[in-house]
């Protein structure tokens, strides 16, 4: 009896690893793929792109107000896995972009990640060329404007910063679209700790406040909103179905569909 009982403890947790190391090669198979095809880890901090991409109307052609949001693969190995994530904005009449983002280095060398700066609002992230996010212009980017400068200066983990799972510079534009639903904000899959809520279980709406979502630190979550489809957060990587797109997302490799 107790031989019998010993086989089926021993299969039972062969069949719990092989399940386990099938779902580990799933999620890393993405980041391999993006981080061996990646030239910029090549390509030394010093010497990497910080150019304006061209994405942002310049304030002498549009003097209207603007807010946008941008994602870059970030710098190194971690690009395999994740983007970084800013916003900025432009109110009426302006000649400069102020940006809002959480800076994980800043956080190490000052004990707050939080810059909030005047500059190029479409700046390349250390080689990588940034994703246009989200773009609201006239009317309603001015009367949101003052509710998302509100938002981000109340930003609770300013002085906290974790690359994996998070707080970091996802979580923080994740806080303020949720702050801020109007913005309509969709963040993609690779944007790694946008669905860090607490250190323990939390419950929020999606970014963009199209729907829920249930997150234990981070790590383990369901998602499911009107923009975002269905989204399953595993180690902090997330894998999604968005029927209305008609697209999934891949750890490492991001959206694919039509």
């Amino acid at each position: 009896m107790n031989t019998e009982l010993g086989r089926c403890i021993f299969w039972g947790m062969s069949k719990v690893f092989a399940a386990s190391l099938i779902v580990v090669i799933l999620l890393l198979f993405g980041p391999a793929i993006a981080y061996f095809t990646d030239n910029r880890a090549q390509v030394s901090v010093a010497k990497s792109s910080r150019q304006a991409a061209g994405l942002a109307p310049h304030p002498s052609t549009e003097t209207g107000a603007v807010i946008q949001a941008y994602a870059a693969r970030t710098y190194g190995w971690r690009g395999a896995f994740a983007v970084h994530s800013w916003l900025a904005v432009k109110p009426a009449n302006s000649q400069s972009y102020t940006v809002y983002e959480v800076i994980g280095w800043r956080q190490m060398r000052s004990g707050n990640g939080l810059a909030i700066t005047e500059t190029a609002p479409d700046r390349y992230w250390f080689g990588s060329k940034p994703k246009l996010l989200l773009d609201i212009r006239g009317a309603k980017a001015e009367a949101l404007i003052p509710k998302l400068d509100v938002a981000a200066r109340a930003y609770p983990w300013a002085t906290t910063y974790r690359a994996w799972p998070g707080p970091n510079s996802n979580t923080f534009v994740a806080y303020v679209a949720r702050a801020v639903p109007e913005l309509g904000l969709e963040l993609p899959g690779l944007a790694v700790g946008k669905d860090w809520l607490s250190r323990g279980v939390g419950f929020a709406s999606t970014p963009s406040g199209t729907g829920w979502q249930l997150s234990l630190a981070g790590l383990f979550g369901l998602a499911v909103g009107r923009a975002e489809g269905l989204e399953a957060t595993v180690m902090a990587l997330t894998v999604a179905i968005d029927p209305e797109d008609l697209a999934i997302e891949i750890p490492g490799v991001g959206r694919l569909g039509l």
